[in-house]
């Protein structure tokens, strides 16, 4: 109940925006700016590779990775970030977020440069070694999905949360865009100092030996920002939420709050014994907890799923859509850099007009319009686009249209940046209890990382053409990219009935979300089925 609210969580909750905030969704969202440049970074460098390792003497067009090694490269890091928010978010509960902080970022260091240090005699040995490094790369960036929505929420008041939340995961856009720039600047470099004849006219001469560098300093440098975080995490005192709550250290809560707020507080270490005593003590795995939280945790999931499975199958289109425009012409027109500037240079630029300002949008608008209201409106907004692109979609492919085309695959996914791409990352750090918090957004965020996995590989092997003549070399016949589209909006309109298990939490504290201020009596009880019956009506 409100009265149990200790001193030190409601001085967090009502405290004026500080100095502190902001250094913490840099110091959250520098993991945040790491994480997508090191998981995206690999796309840019992917057909490079295939120049360098799967060259074909006397073929038409440029060498490529084989569809497995594609899948492998592209899809490892995948794997280990859903092992990974599985985890660290269950360790972050268990140890502390601030002990667990600092492993997930070393892990990133490390492997980021062991993946550009990627050794071997064969093509095949040092996909191999890639793809090893790439896995605990990916399981370190895993660790930072749960632990940096939690500590932010937890170090957040409660009428700027969803903003500072939202800010952390918005960093993401900022990295995409960083290895965009980085790539072109490097590949630029390289091409002035080591130019070459496209592939039609010297098809050896067109990658220089010299390109082989160019992919491993740009895997390498993701290291460099979780270095530059590292010292500033370890600095960073445990949260108040999980040392008073989970820890039942009312002293030390106190103590490194004081500090950071600049003020007098009170420990209250009879107030935890009281409420130690209150409350009941659920386990993740019980009928209470599933009584509780279980329609919330379902929600938080299937959303996140759904939402992963659309957003990521946005590379089914972005070659057709980046040679339509004029982007990037035929592979063996260029040379292996010019390439690379040019993927390099499409990504920056869908990166700067679709992906950042969506993430923005929902920061400034996120605490005003609500969660709920967000991710449903985010939803409603993919389905119609999704569909808008499907049912005419011969329409589409004319070359008249294409530029139509353009435009609403940009709007599809600047409505799931702002909307579910953001929501889902803020609410399961906002409404489950302190003891389960990290754990319950990691299992959400994997849930998500799913979905990517679906998105990413499973459409690309549904949306090839159902004529056995027309498909990419080593793909069986698919549904069409007509009939995955169809698909992807009836995807896109599950998430938005989904949306309706997730509970508003906009204004309100983490307590009151997740019913740790309510005695175990029958008082709690009712005002449990009370809250229970309002779970995702927005707060006005």
């Amino acid at each position: 109940m409100a009265g149990d609210q200790l001193q030190v969580l409601n001085a967090l909750d009502v405290a004026k925006t500080q100095w502190y905030h902001f250094t913490a969704i840099i110091i959250a969202g520098m993991g945040f700016f790491t994480d997508a440049y090191d998981l995206f970074c690999i796309s840019l460098v992917t057909k490079l590779l295939g120049r360098i390792y799967y060259h074909v003497d006397g073929a038409e067009k440029p060498g490529t990775l084989p569809p497995n090694v594609s899948a492998a490269v592209n899809g490892v890091a995948f794997c280990g970030t859903l092992a990974g928010q599985l985890f660290f978010g269950w360790l972050g509960d268990k140890l502390g977020r601030k002990k667990v902080y600092g492993m997930t970022l070393m892990l990133m260091v490390i492997c980021s440069i062991a993946s550009g240090l990627s050794f071997g005699h064969t093509p095949k040995s040092i996909m191999v070694t890639l793809c090893f490094f790439r896995f605990w790369l990916g399981f370190g960036i895993g660790g930072d999905y749960p632990l940096s929505a939690t500590i932010m929420s937890e170090y957040a008041n409660k009428k700027t949360r969803g903003a500072f939340i939202a800010a952390v995961f918005a960093m993401q856009g900022f990295g995409i865009l960083a290895g965009g720039i980085f790539a072109i600047i490097i590949s630029s470099a390289f091409k002035a100092r080591f130019d070459a004849p496209p592939y039609e006219v010297d098809a050896l001469g067109s990658t220089v030996p010299q390109a082989d560098y160019v992919w491993r300093i740009i895997v390498m440098v993701g290291a460099l920002p979780a270095a530059v975080t590292y010292y500033w995490r370890m600095k960073m005192p445990e949260t108040a939420r999980y040392t008073a709550l989970v820890a039942k250290n009312a002293k030390q809560a106190a103590s490194d709050m004081s500090k950071v707020l600049q003020m007098d507080i009170e420990a209250e270490p009879q107030k935890i014994e009281q409420l130690e005593l209150e409350k009941s003590k659920f386990g993740l795995f019980s009928k209470d907890f599933a009584k509780r939280h279980g329609l919330h945790l379902l929600g938080t999931t299937t959303t996140w799923f759904l939402l992963d499975i659309a957003f990521y199958s946005q590379n089914l289109f972005q070659k057709d859509i980046f040679s339509a425009i004029g982007w990037i012409p035929s592979a063996k027109t260029m040379n292996a850099l010019e390439e690379v500037f040019r993927i390099a240079r499409a990504q920056t630029l869908i990166a700067l007009c679709s992906t950042v300002p969506g993430y923005w949008f929902t920061v400034a608008l996120i605490d005003k319009m609500g969660r709920f209201s967000i991710q449903l409106m985010g939803f409603f907004f993919m389905t119609v686009f999704m569909f808008a692109l499907a049912i005419p979609y011969d329409h589409w492919t004319h070359k008249d249209n294409r530029f139509g085309f353009v435009i609403m695959y940009s709007l599809t996914f600047f409505f799931a940046n702002f909307g579910p791409n953001a929501t889902t990352f803020v609410v399961p750090a906002e409404i489950f209890p302190a003891r389960f918090r990290s754990t319950c957004h990691g299992i959400s965020a994997a849930s998500g990382k799913l979905g990517a996995m679906v998105g990413a590989f499973g459409f690309l092997y549904l949306a090839q053409n159902k004529d056995k003549a027309k498909v990419d070399a080593g793909y069986p016949a698919g549904i069409g990219v007509k009939n995955s589209l169809l698909l992807l909006g009836a995807v896109n309109a599950l998430g938005f009935l989904f949306t309706f298990l997730v509970p508003e939490s906009k204004g309100k504290s983490l307590e009151e979300m997740s019913g740790e201020n309510e005695d175990n009596g029958a008082e709690g009880e009712a005002e449990l089925s009370s809250s229970s019956n309002h779970r995702t009506v927005p707060v006005a």
